[in-house]
């Protein structure tokens, strides 16, 4: 994955790792950063957050703007937008650069803001209620800032119909992450009967939505066709749906996870295997599910299901002249559907 990463990033002109380090160095998160610094020592997931901008070589919290960029310069320009090709640097229009960046500044902000503990489910050994506090309150304002930041780049790239996709997609987030809220506390208990299409439907808003929604918007701002809009939408959305399959999958097919490696009773495999085990045996198997789920056909299942988003994925790049942009993309479709 790191390597499809860094050469995806020689083709788009520059390393993506650091997208949104003119904001994240801005005098008002400096000051913000100040304060975060007297959470060191503490058990708040803030601090968490925070070290992964710096130490970011497993999560890649940058992809989502490095496949904009790669779709933008796959795409390339538009025939209605010939007389503004000396705009361009690397393929890519201004615009579209500044819109990977703001789509950056998004999931960053709703990441932390995801940090927010819940006073009410906090324990004795999660330390000092003070802490937490603390804690929650930086969250918001650092949050707050970066999505404030983020709306003010959006509103001047002077396109109604981007603001207009972008906001929709802060709206999915939104009500993705609420309800991830909801089975919060039932993470480590019994899931409701969700279904798989169910959980489709979750995680477009709250993983796949913000990507296939910007890109889409990348094309609207070349003044590319509805046709080509609509592929760009596409690749996103399947890319991202088998990058989160690929993700939920990893504490089953891991050669070297352990017994007890963690893992979510929302994840597909368990979503899945539920389906095929039925309700009653489901709640009978809860001790032992994580063997449960290895041994029955849960996870076959999610492997399917992500190699199916990500020949769609490939099916919608198909529609892109061929190029190392489009290479790129590809490759990136293969890193996540790929299994030992």
């Amino acid at each position: 994955w790191s390597q499809v990463v860094s050469e995806a990033e020689k083709i788009v002109g520059y390393p993506t790792s650091f997208m949104s380090l003119r904001c994240l160095l801005s005098d008002e998160l400096s000051n913000i950063a100040m304060q975060v610094r007297k959470l060191v020592g503490t058990k708040h997931p803030l601090l968490d957050t925070a070290r992964g901008f710096v130490y970011d070589s497993r999560n890649n919290l940058q992809m989502r703007g490095l496949v904009i960029l790669l779709i933008s310069k796959a795409a390339g320009p538009s025939t209605a937008e010939l007389s503004f090709q000396h705009n361009m640097v690397s393929g890519i229009y201004s615009s579209q650069r500044s819109l990977a960046e703001i789509t950056e500044l998004i999931h960053t902000a709703f990441l932390v803001h995801r940090g927010i503990v819940n006073i009410g489910e906090l324990k004795s050994c999660d330390g000092p209620l003070k802490d937490m506090q603390f804690g929650n309150k930086m969250a918001v304002l650092s949050g707050d800032f970066l999505l404030a930041n983020a709306c003010t780049s959006l509103a001047q790239l002077q396109n109604t119909k981007v603001v207009e996709l972008i906001s929709s997609a802060i709206g999915d987030l939104v009500q993705g992450i609420y309800y991830e809220n909801s089975k919060s506390s039932e993470e480590n208990c019994l899931t409701d009967d969700i279904g798989i299409s169910t959980w489709k439907e979750q995680v477009f808003l709250s993983h796949s939505a913000l990507l296939a929604k910007s890109c889409q918007a990348a094309m609207e701002l070349a003044k590319h066709s509805a046709e080509i809009q609509d592929m760009a939408f596409q690749y996103g959305k399947h890319m991202s749906m088998s990058h989160k399959l690929h993700s939920d999958l990893q504490p089953f097919v891991k050669e070297s996870s352990s017994d007890t490696m963690a893992f979510s009773l929302n994840s597909a495999p368990a979503v899945l295997h539920q389906e095929f085990l039925g309700r009653e045996a489901w709640i009978k198997q809860i001790r032992e599910l994580q063997e449960a789920i290895k041994a029955g056909k849960g996870v076959t299942s999610a492997i399917d299901l992500c190699r199916c988003h990500g020949n769609r994925a490939l099916a919608a790049l198909e529609r892109f002249p061929p190029s190392e942009a489009r290479a790129a993309l590809a490759n990136i479709v293969y890193a996540v559907t790929r299994f030992p």
